[in-house]
């Protein structure tokens, strides 16, 4: 086996990739012979199975939210809205602001 401490970035994304490729490979192989094991057994009682291979469900991603607030102080600093509030936000709150104040209109 090589020594990977060796291997450049390049050259460890490569068998990183490469990797990734074959794992994939075995599992699918793996599975079509389960499922054929599957249908044998069945079959062996008298059972017809019919296996769905359906898609895997999508992961759900969310898009990129658009800022709603900034910071008067700092234009670059911005928020969606979402999660806590930065602390720059906070500290107006704290000192009697209203948060939308620093809505982005």
């Amino acid at each position: 086996m090589t020594d990977l401490t060796t291997l450049s970035e390049t050259e460890l994304q490569a068998v990183i990739d490469k990797a990734e490729k074959v794992l994939k490979d075995k599992q699918i192989t793996k599975r079509k012979e389960v499922i054929v094991k599957i249908k044998e057994l069945a079959a062996s009682i008298g059972v017809i199975v019919d296996i769905q291979e359906g898609e895997k469900a999508a992961e759900k991603r969310t898009g990129k939210v658009a800022p709603r607030y900034r910071n008067p102080s700092d234009p670059s600093q911005t928020w969606t809205g979402r999660g806590l509030p930065p602390k720059w936000l906070q500290s107006f709150i704290n000192s009697g602001h209203v948060k939308s104040e620093f809505e982005i209109k």
